[in-house]
């Protein structure tokens, strides 16, 4: 087992990473940017080396920097967590060059399945269903004109490189077509230097649904069954569940079955990520692997009770997998919420600066629900305009969906965020949405139920008559306190007062208050 690791990374998951190597006694090395010298992963690492300016391209994604931080730190194995130079084949071959293990799938497997191209021939090679479409590259306008007939719109154009949604179109028309080409064309080669495109058939009501799996250095692979992304905002995910509430048994079994196959056709040594596009009849089609770390892997992580950091570095240090396929037993229900310094309300703009309050639910069991928030922020901290704006993955464990949803709920409601604008009003909207407790999903869904933007959750009558409530017992509260001040004058406020409450445009008469005992008796419109 290796003594010191490298975290090639910032923020929540360079966290996290630190926190099983910490269990597994494993000694760690941060690396950061200007911007973050005071960041929470340099902070609980056990050393830290500066690596350049605050931009991703002169920090982060400088491969020369993090390779001599090896050398000076002689640390003996790199994780790339997610993003950056994770799926960068050149990363593990720099690193395999100065005799540093990289924590990750072998180089030939990075490379074959960073390739859309390349991993839709050995998807199809392998068995695995892929969607209808043309494996190849894109010539020209008129060879994506003739290949859009012959496929039948809506169509998806789409970069051969990267991922995230990057270089990534929907055409439902003819003369769409060439105006999409141009702008996934362009987007694809500022994002990854390559714009090759291809192009395949869109399938409407879709679920993205991917298959979690393992690998070994001795030829094992199995996979620990699925995830749910639907909710989906410009092909990013928002919130993740697992298992799904939409396969079957038998759905389950085929798709675990491809994604194994897929990765035993490419030689996978590590933890993956199958994804699909599934459709309303659980019609599956492969999308892409993933192969890194994936941001919603704990919600695998608590439905099987595995550590996918931990036995990363243990295959990556040519250990074997200590659970075989029979091992793989979840349990209940898990979900993810991401929580986003963003705006929800003003079209979901980046917000930067400090937080002035961060206070997130206790993490650990209250009862049967399990709560954990993944985070790489503290109170005080500054949230950067050069990274990802992600502030924490808060996390739900409980023996049902409903109650998972319904913890859920509850843990955002408490959740306090001062200092910046987050999207804890967006997701909590969605926890009460009666489409999404039902489970009917698809990568439509938030387009679809919030088609003129997010302006909050509508305030139905219930929820009225207890915001009114509260505000009568908060106006209280604050006159009682007054009243304490020494030198005042008695503020106390008598039954006898009455207040207009304002909810949304419209008022409510509050009367014979009273609050004794952390009790509220007070009549709102005349009714108690």
């Amino acid at each position: 087992m290796f003594g010191k690791i490298l975290i090639a990374n910032r923020g929540e998951i360079a966290c996290r990473i630190i926190k099983t190597a910490r269990r597994m006694g494993i000694a760690t090395v941060a690396v950061y940017s200007d911007a973050d010298a005071g960041a929470l992963h340099v902070e609980m690492a056990d050393e830290a080396v500066p690596i350049g300016p605050a931009p991703s391209a002169r920090s982060y994604l400088n491969l020369d920097e993090i390779l001599q931080a090896c050398r000076d730190t002689g640390a003996e194995a790199v994780h790339p967590g997610y993003g950056f130079l994770s799926e960068r084949q050149s990363f593990a071959e720099g690193l395999a060059a100065i005799g540093v293990v990289f924590i990750g799938p072998n180089a030939k497997a990075i490379a074959a399945m960073g390739d859309k191209i390349e991993s839709k021939t050995l998807a199809r090679t392998a068995g695995v269903s892929i969607v209808p479409g043309f494996v190849g590259e894109i010539r020209d306008d008129a060879h994506a004109k003739s290949l859009a007939r012959e496929i039948g719109y809506p169509v998806m154009v789409k970069a051969s490189a990267g991922g995230g949604g990057k270089g990534l179109r929907i055409v439902h028309r003819e003369d769409e077509l060439r105006q999409a080409i141009a702008s996934s064309k362009n987007e694809a080669r500022a994002s990854f230097g390559d714009d090759r495109l291809l192009i395949e058939k869109y399938v409407t009501e879709p679920r993205h649904i991917e298959i979690q799996v393992l690998g070994d250095r001795h030829g094992n692979v199995i996979h620990l069954n699925e995830r749910e992304c639907s909710i989906q905002r410009r092909h990013q995910k928002v919130i993740e569940e697992a298992p799904s509430p939409f396969l079957d048994e038998a759905t389950r079994h085929a798709m675990g079955d491809q994604a194994v196959a897929l990765a035993k056709a490419v030689g996978y040594d590590s933890v993956g990520t199958v994804e699909f596009v599934v459709d309303a009849h659980r019609n599956f089609y492969f999308l892409e692997m993933n192969t890194r770390l994936q941001v919603e892997h704990p919600v695998t992580e608590l439905v099987t009770g595995v550590d996918l950091v931990e036995l990363m570095i243990r295959s990556a240090a040519g250990e074997r997998l200590s659970i075989a396929q029979g091992d793989v037993r979840p349990t209940g229900w898990a979900i993810e919420s991401r929580i986003y310094a963003e705006d929800p309300y003003r079209g979901f703009l980046p917000s930067t600066g400090r937080l002035v309050r961060y206070r997130p639910p206790p993490e650990g069991r209250r009862g049967d629900v399990t709560l954990r928030n993944d985070t790489g922020v503290y109170e005080g901290g500054e949230i950067s305009v050069y990274y990802d704006p992600m502030i924490a993955k808060l996390c739900t464990h409980a023996p049902s969906r409903d109650s998972a949803i319904e913890a859920m709920a509850e843990a955002l409601d408490e959740f306090r965020l001062e200092g910046i604008s987050h999207n804890i009003p967006f997701l909590a909207a969605i926890m009460e949405s009666p489409r999404f407790r039902e489970g009917q999903l698809s990568t439509g869904f938030i387009a679809e139920e919030f088609p003129d933007g997010f302006h909050g959750r509508a305030l139905n009558e219930t929820r009225k008559r207890r915001f009114a409530a509260a505000a009568v017992a908060a106006r209280i509260i604050r006159a009682d306190r007054a009243s304490r001040v020494s030198g005042t004058l008695d503020g106390a406020l008598t039954t006898n007062d009455e207040w207009i409450i304002t909810l949304d445009g419209d008022q409510v008469s509050a009367a014979d208050a009273e609050l004794t005992d952390q009790q509220l008796s007070v009549s709102l419109n005349g009714s108690p």
